[in-house]
């Protein structure tokens, strides 16, 4: 495989290939669907960089002005990689090891980050619009692909849940989803991996759901679809940094089912919707249960106190939750008595995204996606913003 240095997919020629590659994105965005971000051109305007504070104890690790990348996830040896969906853009290489002067290996292959019309009669073998990534305690790499490109509809047999090794880039298992797990309006956000039970566990943030994954037997079910702790809550004005996103038609985003975390015994799944102070937990045995009834599902579901709006959650071995906030441009540490503090908060800081730990626990990765910033919540209009990054931090255990 070869690194190629990231090029600018936000050109005009670019967004052109876009709209001819995927005919799911050529339909302007209705209010239902909601985008979470766009990458058409930019806006022309100087930016002026926000300086990186003295104290700082956040490390660049990587940073261009395309792909917009949600998701990053840190394998044994130091390899990261980039997540980088087909929302209204098309990425070379969707999933990509990060190298040296952000440089991007395509992941596993070429062949899987290519989407188009030579390959749509083999949705399950490429990366159709790749979320996230994860990295399980014995350092393999899941990657969700919610196969919805343009957040449309998904492409049918295409939503899928892949597990891969990082050494060989060998692709070991890959899960599919029908229609009655992952719906067309469906968009399977991210995921979290419990090999203790042999159990995947998903968010839907296009239908507001969970749904559950028998590792074992590749069997899945969608749980608490539609129910409060996977919706916004009412009346909730989605704000980053001050702005606040309305979409073209002057409606509020309202964004479901997003953010996920496992405890590190395995026993309890934190989750909650992006647009929403709302914060729940839930006992992953009631999620493996398939005697419950769905009303006995949602009895089991635990609402916390809340919290301030996330996008990526993650749990240490202590059971602090740490939070992206987008509200703030900051990255939040909640303890298990519910003291929540601030670790860092920084103008540059534009829509922190998803989080990944490295393999030794110490170090906690996460992108900024820049999301408020694009053309959908700015009138059409993409705003000058920082470049896209992915950023570590270094925590004592």
């Amino acid at each position: 495989m070869h690194s190629f240095p990231l090029k600018n997919w936000a050109s005009p020629v670019a967004v052109a290939a876009a709209s001819l590659l995927l005919t799911a994105c050529n339909s302007t965005p209705t209010t239902a669907d909601q985008p979470r971000g766009t990458m058409p051109a930019d806006s022309t305007a100087a930016h002026v960089p926000a300086p990186a504070p003295a104290n700082s104890p956040l490390t660049i690790v990587a940073e261009f002005n395309a792909p917009q990348v949600t998701g990053v996830a840190v394998a044994p040896g130091g390899k990261i990689f980039a997540f980088s969906p087909r929302w209204d853009y098309n990425p070379t290489f969707p999933v990509a090891l990060v190298g040296a002067n952000n440089t991007l290996t395509p992941y596993p292959d070429a062949g899987w980050c290519t989407w188009n019309d030579s390959v749509k009669a083999e949705p399950q073998k490429h990366w159709i619009c790749p979320q996230a990534g994860y990295v399980d305690t014995q350092g393999m790499l899941w990657i969700v692909d919610p196969a919805a490109p343009g957040l449309k509809f998904t492409v049918p047999g295409g939503p899928k849940l892949v597990k891969t090794d990082p050494k060989t880039g060998q692709v070991l298992q890959t899960i599919l989803y029908p229609e009655s797990v992952a719906p067309r309006k469906s968009y399977l956000n991210d995921v979290r991996i419990d090999l203790q039970n042999k159990y995947a566990y998903l968010t839907d943030s296009g239908t507001g759901a969970l749904v559950v994954t028998d590792l074992k037997t590749g069997k899945s079910r969608q749980l608490l679809a539609k129910q409060p702790s996977t919706l916004p809550d009412k009346n909730f004005i989605t704000k980053a940094q001050g702005h606040a996103l309305y979409d073209p038609t002057g409606k509020p985003g309202q964004f479901k089912a997003d953010g996920i975390a496992l405890s590190t015994d395995n026993q309890y799944l934190y989750y909650r919707a992006l647009s929403g102070h709302s914060l729940y937990r839930i006992k992953t045995a009631a999620l493996r249960n398939a005697a419950l009834s769905p009303a006995q599902v949602q009895a089991a579901v635990e609402k916390l106190p809340d919290a301030p709006a996330c996008d990526g959650m993650e749990l240490d071995s202590k059971n602090n939750l740490y939070l992206t906030n987008f509200e703030e441009g900051a990255i939040l540490r909640r303890t298990p008595a519910g003291k929540t503090e601030t670790l860092v908060k920084e103008a540059r800081l534009e829509w922190p995204d998803t989080f990944s730990w490295d393999p030794d626990g110490q170090h906690l990765y996460f992108t900024t996606s820049a999301i408020h910033k694009t053309p959908y919540w700015n009138k059409g209009v993409g705003q000058p913003r920082e470049p896209f990054r992915i950023y570590k931090m270094t925590l004592a255990k």
